[in-house]
C-alpha cells in the first residue's frame, strides 16, 4: 500500500470540499499506483491516512452498489450462448465521466483509473464466479456490453474461422455465394426471386453444413483466389478459410462437415481444422503458384511442328495482359505483366488439343492460350496463326506451402 499512499501524498484533498466519495471511487483516483489492492481498498486506506471523511457518493452516486446486479444481468444474457471465454464492456453516463474528469484536473491527479474500467473488471471478475468461464481481454468468444444507466446488455460474438481445401466438382458453381446484380439479393425477375444468379456455391455448400451444427447469422468463405464458375478445382483442392458470424454454438464436428459436403456431388472438402483471421489475412496475401488443364479447339487443323513450336515459345514466357474483356466491367483496365512458369502439351488431334500450364498467380489463362482479341502477349493462338477457344479449363494443382 505504500505506493498508493505515496501517489496521494502531494494531492491537496481539502479539494474535495463537500463532495463526498465512495471508497471505490476514491481508491479508483489514484488506481494505477500499487498491485494487489482493489480499489476500496486504496479508499479506505487513503481515507484514514487522510482523514477524509464518509459521505453518499458525488461521482458514481451509487452506480458501483450495482455490480452484482449487472453480473447477474451479463450471466442471464450468455445463458443463450455456448463460449470458453468472455470480456465485459460497459457504457456510462457521461455525466459520471464528466465528474470523475473533473476531480483528476481539479486535483492534479495523473493515476487514476477510470470508472469504465472498473466496472469491467469487477463485473467480469463475478461473471466469472457465477459462470465458471474465463474473461479474455485479447480474443474472447463473447463480448457483453453493458448499458449501466439503462440495464441493457447487449452481445458480441467473435466469428468461428474453419480451414480446409475444397475441391470443386462442378461447372455450374461459383465458389462464394453470388449475389443477383439487378436486386442485390432481394429478389426479383433476373433471378428467379432467390435474389442470387446460381442455385448454390462452395461457400453456400460448406458453411450451410457447419451452421448445421452451430446457428449463426452468415457466413463467408475466403480462397486463396477462385476459379471461373465453369472450371473445375480439381487435385490438392484450393485453401480456403471459412467464417460463421454470431454463431450459438462453438463445438462443431468437423468430420460430419466432410462426409456431408462430400456426399453433395458438387464440392469436397479436406483437412479441416480450427482457424482464425490471422489465417484469412495470410491466404489473401499467399501468391502461389498454379498449374491448370486446358481443352483448346482451333478453328482449323493445326500443323504439329507449329504447335509444339508455340508451345515452346510460350514455356517461360513473360506474357503481357491487359485486362480480358470478360472481366472489363468489374477490374481496372490494366496491363498486367505476368510469368508462364510452363507449358505441356498432352494430346493434339486435329483441331483439339490439351494443354498443361503453370502460371503464377494472378494469369488470366484462358487468355494466355485464346489472345483475348490481342489483348493478351503472346499468346498459343498469336504464336501458331491459328484462332482457338477453350472448351474447358481446370485447376489440378495449388502449389502452396500448407
Amino acid at each position: 500500500m505504500d505506493d498508493v499512499l505515496a501517489a496521494a501524498a502531494g494531492v491537496d484533498w481539502r479539494g474535495l470540499g463537500e463532495r463526498g466519495l465512495c471508497d471505490g471511487c476514491l481508491g479508483r483516483l489514484v488506481g494505477k499506483a500499487g498491485h494487489g489492492f482493489t480499489n476500496p481498498e486504496r479508499g479506505r486506506a487513503l481515507r484514514e491516512a487522510h482523514r477524509i471523511e464518509v459521505g453518499p457518493c458525488w461521482l458514481c452516486r451509487g452506480l458501483l452498489e450495482e455490480l452484482p446486479k449487472f453480473a447477474d444481468l451479463v450471466a442471464a444474457k450468455l445463458a443463450d450462448w455456448e463460449y470458453n471465454t468472455f470480456l465485459v464492456g460497459s457504457r456510462v453516463d457521461a455525466e459520471v465521466t464528466e465528474r470523475e474528469e473533473t476531480l483528476w484536473v481539479e486535483l492534479g491527479l495523473t493515476q487514476g483509473e477510470p470508472i469504465k474500467n472498473e466496472i469491467n473488471r469487477e463485473v467480469g471478475k463475478l461473471v466469472a464466479a457465477k459462470t465458471g468461464k474465463s474473461a479474455d481481454v485479447h480474443r474472447p468468444n463473447v463480448t457483453a456490453i453493458v448499458d449501466t444507466q439503462y440495464d441493457v446488455v447487449d452481445i458480441e460474438v467473435a466469428p468461428l474461422f474453419f480451414y480446409g481445401r475444397y475441391r470443386k466438382l462442378s461447372r455450374e458453381i461459383p465458389q462464394t455465394r453470388w449475389p443477383c446484380r439487378r436486386c442485390r439479393g432481394k429478389g426479383c425477375d433476373h433471378c428467379g426471386g432467390k435474389g442470387k444468379m446460381y442455385p448454390t456455391s462452395v461457400e453456400e455448400i460448406v458453411a450451410g453444413e457447419v451452421m448445421k451444427q452451430v446457428g449463426g447469422a452468415g457466413h463467408a468463405l475466403h480462397g486463396m483466389g477462385r476459379e471461373d464458375v465453369d472450371a473445375l478445382m480439381l487435385g490438392n483442392g484450393r485453401p480456403f478459410v471459412v467464417e460463421i458470424s454470431r454463431p450459438a454454438r462453438r463445438t462443431v464436428d468437423l468430420a460430419r462437415v466432410a462426409e456431408a459436403v462430400n456426399r453433395s456431388g458438387l464440392a469436397e472438402v479436406a483437412d479441416l481444422r480450427p482457424s482464425d483471421h490471422a489465417e484469412v489475412v495470410a491466404l489473401k496475401e499467399d501468391r502461389a503458384d498454379k498449374t491448370y488443364r486446358a481443352r483448346i479447339r482451333f478453328a482449323a487443323p493445326v500443323d504439329a511442328a507449329k504447335l509444339n513450336e508455340g508451345i515452346r515459345a510460350l514455356a517461360k514466357a513473360r506474357i503481357a495482359q491487359r485486362t480480358p474483356t470478360r472481366v472489363s466491367h468489374r477490374r481496372s483496365d490494366l496491363v498486367r505483366q505476368r510469368v508462364l512458369k510452363g507449358i505441356d502439351l498432352l494430346r493434339a488431334d486435329g483441331r483439339e488439343a490439351e494443354v498443361e500450364v503453370t502460371a503464377e498467380a494472378g494469369t488470366y489463362v484462358k487468355e494466355v492460350l485464346h489472345g483475348d482479341g490481342g489483348r493478351t502477349e503472346p499468346s498459343l493462338a498469336g504464336l501458331t496463326g491459328v484462332p482457338c477457344e477453350v472448351l474447358a479449363l481446370d485447376v489440378v494443382r495449388i502449389h502452396d506451402t500448407r
